[in-house]
């Protein structure tokens, strides 16, 4: 932090992005709408951050796409599964501007930056009560990210890649007066701004800050964005302003190992299961993807195979992801029941007593011991495919406080009056443990975070 307020600036704008994944770059975009000049400083040679690593499905309720496909739905219901998910301990006042702003984002992005979105419609995710997750037709966080960078580039928005904030400049007084960036030669650059905006990441890439405050996931892969240092949290905190959910994270209990490709969680959703080494389920894989990653964790050597047949391996072959772990071997057929146990060297006659528990669990018969409702889901049956799978660190869902606007608040609830935060750098609404995640929660408190901050930060500057 340099507190410096003679700092005189050779590049200035009116509003300074630090982040170029979706909350960065959905920020600048609804800024420049609002008629601001906008800079994106982002370290990378190319935008994308954390999103790019994702799905790229974000959430929204009550938007065109679920009308014409049928699908009631509103922000009330949105709201209220991000609260059950988190069982009540999300930030209400967060939870209710996201979701609140959730469909008007998604139609903004569609119709006045010409982002193609879709709605899924075949697919349940965990804890959402109605198919409301919107993606790109490519269904990748990569496509996500490109598709905003191009529109930023339409915009008239200037992006400066290999550009790497290293330091805030402020004037004492709790006002941002830009920011310095590094470039790979080891030039520094600032470049000044009347509002500032925080969309670098979390803490995820920071070994010291996870073990600190997530040490049932410190020694789990690290599936996030390297960049993610905590470089916002610790700008924030040094100007006076607070944090919040450190604890909250999102995890996913299937990635493939050794390979290093997420595997879709629609699998189990579809009626897949999870099995250890001693060829047994041992969780409800419905609860949650990111709550699984430590059930996964817990297992013999950390590991999971991922088990599930024909109808869900054809599913499967539409998410580019899927794809890409098939073409890698990564996906393992098996003809037999023996054939499996083979595959992934698990007891035959206890593999056997699992599959035969999980049929009988399908015909509704009985009750699953781990709480897993199986009635209404396809028999499972040969042939059978098989992933071997780990859990995973995503990235964090705890960072600095703000408010409905995405303002950075200090402890006693005021607003800084030109900074703001979103993504990764600022609380979430997933509350403070894994279990909290609602599936697409980060892209969903990204965007339209980002959307509320560049809307805000533009009618601010506009009537000064």
């Amino acid at each position: 932090m340099c507190v410096d307020p003679r700092r005189r600036f050779e590049v200035s704008c009116d509003f300074l992005v630090i982040g170029g994944g979706a909350c960065g770059l959905v920020a600048a975009l609804a800024a420049r709408d609002g008629g601001a000049e906008v800079i994106v400083l982002e370290g990378d040679a190319a935008p994308g951050g954390s999103t790019a690593l994702s799905s790229g499905f974000i959430p929204a309720a009550g938007t065109h796409f679920q009308k014409n496909a049928g699908f009631t739905d509103s922000a009330h219901q949105l709201e209220a599964d991000i609260l059950a998910k988190s069982a009540g301990l999300a930030d209400p006042v967060l939870a209710h501007a996201v979701a609140g702003a959730s469909a008007a984002t998604i139609e903004w992005l569609t119709e006045r930056h010409q982002l193609p979105f879709m709605l899924l419609t075949d697919l349940h995710y965990p804890g959402h009560s109605v198919p409301r997750m919107h993606c790109l037709p490519e269904k990748t966080g990569q496509a996500l990210a490109q598709h905003l960078a191009q529109a930023c580039e339409r915009a008239g928005i200037t992006v400066l890649p290999s550009a790497r904030a290293v330091e805030l400049i402020t004037d004492g007084r709790g006002r941002v007066l830009g920011a310095s960036c590094r470039r790979p030669d080891g030039q520094q650059e600032d470049v000044g701004c009347k509002a500032l905006m925080l969309a670098c990441g979390g803490f995820g890439g920071h070994p010291a800050r996870v073990e600190q405050h997530l040490p049932e996931i410190a020694q789990a892969l690290f599936f996030g964005h390297r960049g993610n240092r905590g470089d916002a949290l610790t700008w924030g905190r040094a100007l006076g302003g607070f944090a919040q959910d450190l604890t909250g994270y999102q995890g996913h209990g299937s990635v493939a190992v050794p390979h290093g490709i997420l595997i879709t969680w629609a699998l189990m959703m579809e009626g897949g299961i999870q099995i250890n080494a001693a060829g047994e389920r041992f969780a409800n894989e419905h609860r949650g993807y990111s709550e699984h990653a430590v059930e996964v964790l817990r297992q013999p050597g950390g590991m999971a195979w991922v088990v599930y047949d024909q109808r869900i391996h054809t599913l499967g072959l539409t998410f580019p992801d899927y794809c890409d772990a098939a073409s890698a071997g990564a996906v393992r057929q098996a003809d037999s029941l023996a054939a499996l146990a083979e595959v992934t060297g698990t007891p035959p006659e206890a593999l056997a007593a699992t599959l035969t528990e999980v049929t009988r669990l399908q015909g509704g018969q009985g009750l699953d011991r781990h709480g897993r409702a199986f009635t209404g889901q396809a028999a499972l049956q040969a042939p059978w495919y098989a992933i071997r799978v780990t859990g995973a660190l995503f990235h964090t869902q705890g960072g600095l406080a703000v408010d409905h606007c995405a303002r950075v608040l200090r402890p006693d609830g005021t607003a800084f009056a030109n900074l703001y935060a979103g993504g990764g750098a600022a609380r979430g609404v997933s509350g403070p443990a894994a279990s909290g995640y609602l599936s697409g929660n980060g892209l969903l408190s990204a965007v339209n975070l980002g959307r509320l901050a560049g809307e805000h930060a533009a009618a601010r500057l506009s009537a000064a």
